[in-house]
């Protein structure tokens, strides 16, 4: 059946700017990390990517290595926007990015210009296009001059492969140095993609204000803790779960009791606010202007209903916010 996007898709979701851009973001956003590689039915893709478009969400984030195996999210993803997507193609934010190992050798892994601009090259003709919205750095190369790094995506923009740059996972100060390159280059920096939960909180130190000062805007990955921040692991860690799959993303030895103790405090106090838990940690992320969107992964349409739903509750009083800070430090 031929997709025909919901026409009224615009009216629930709420769109923010992204730092000092012309560039708004859906606040709710699609990572292709998961359930889009070959692994994946790729029946069950389209239908994830045709719902969340129907939902408001314009903003589909990738990477070279997403799979497996790393490349065939970028390439499924392609023959579904080819085959759903074509006519809606100016109103999709598409990003990708580059800095984890991909191919063999010193050229496939990073941050030199080599790498980034081949990376870029292959991931247009993955996901048939001539341009990405977004290109990110993935990761800082510690052994690179940051200079080039960022020269580099200073050149994709100005070839048109690109639309804006981003960085990802970089700490504040070197975040700011890169930022004041970009600047220089005449490439401002668009966003920011940093690791953000209730339970990762560690751009709250500086990440954060130093983003806003440079008038940059954050994207939030991770932001429900790999799924530790839902009701899937109240009662323990089900048999078909991430933690039990052996994944290096999420093990059980990170679901500690003192965890789970928090995660049923935490779950007591969404019920009391009308919410499931995802939602309430959703909300909490974005309870923050420096945040312009949460980065969500989804396996069925029902968590994105349940994402986008959190938008009609998102606001908390003094006491809940206190009440998490009490529940996160362990002090009940």
């Amino acid at each position: 059946m031929i997709y025909q996007a919901n026409s009224a898709r615009y009216q629930t979701m709420d769109y923010r700017r992204c730092g000092h851009s012309g560039l708004k973001l859906p606040a709710i956003s699609l990572g292709l990390w998961h359930n889009f590689g070959d692994v994946t039915q790729v029946e069950n893709s389209r239908q994830l990517l045709r719902h969340a478009f129907d939902l408001g969400i314009t903003h589909f984030d990738l990477a070279n290595n997403y799979g497996p195996p790393p490349g065939s999210a970028e390439s499924n993803f392609g023959r579904i926007l080819r085959e759903d997507f074509q006519p809606w193609r100016d109103e999709l934010i598409i990003s990708t990015k580059a800095g984890y190992t991909m191919w063999d050798g010193p050229y496939g892994d990073w941050g030199s210009r080599k790498y980034l601009i081949a990376s870029l090259d292959q991931s247009l003709k993955r996901m048939g296009l001539e341009y990405v919205d977004i290109f990110y750095h993935h990761r800082p190369d510690p052994q690179m001059p940051l200079k080039e790094t960022m020269r580099a995506l200073d050149h994709v923009v100005r070839q048109g492969k690109a639309l804006y740059v981003g960085l990802s996972n970089y700490p504040a100060a070197l975040a700011r140095e890169a930022i004041e390159i970009l600047d220089d280059l005449g490439t401002p920096c668009l966003i920011h993609q940093p690791k953000y939960s209730m339970f990762e909180r560690w751009v709250e130190e500086e990440l954060l204000n130093t983003l806003q000062e440079k008038g940059v805007g954050s994207i939030a990955f991770s932001p429900l803790a790999g799924g530790q921040l839902t009701d899937r692991y109240l009662n323990g860690i089900p048999a078909d779960s991430r933690a039990a799959s052996s994944s290096r993303f999420l093990n059980p030895d990170q679901i500690t009791e003192e965890k789970l103790q928090k995660v049923r405090q935490l779950n007591a106090l969404a019920a009391q606010r009308g919410q499931k838990l995802s939602q309430m940690a959703l909300a909490w992320v974005l309870r923050d202007e420096k945040i312009t969107s949460v980065l969500i992964g989804a396996s069925k349409t029902a968590q994105l209903d349940d994402a986008v739903g959190m938008l009609a509750n998102r606001q908390f009083t003094a006491e809940e916010r206190a009440a998490i800070e009490t529940i996160l430090a362990g002090e009940i």
